[in-house]
């Protein structure tokens, strides 16, 4: 499978009016990723879970996640139960 990657079109005028924050990279440093597992480890960074559903209710957490009213990730437990 080859990656197709298309311009990103955005009006800054969008970033502005709406008072939004944009951050990207393209390229970081070696340590970066290793310093992000770090601070996960050492509970600095949590993720904002919005709901957990085991994988056999994969088709509900879809429907979740295409309502758009959640805040935060969807998780899938994929542990044998």
């Amino acid at each position: 499978m080859v990656a197709v990657y298309k311009p990103l079109e955005l009006d800054i005028r969008t970033l502005y009016l709406k008072d939004l924050t944009f951050y990207g990279c393209t390229v970081l440093q070696p340590e970066v990723f290793q310093n992000l597992v770090n601070c996960i480890e050492q509970r600095k960074i949590n993720p904002i879970v919005a709901c957990t559903f085991p994988l056999k209710e994969i088709h509900t957490a879809q429907a979740v996640f295409l309502e758009k009213k959640h805040v935060g990730k969807i998780v899938l437990n994929v542990a044998q139960e």
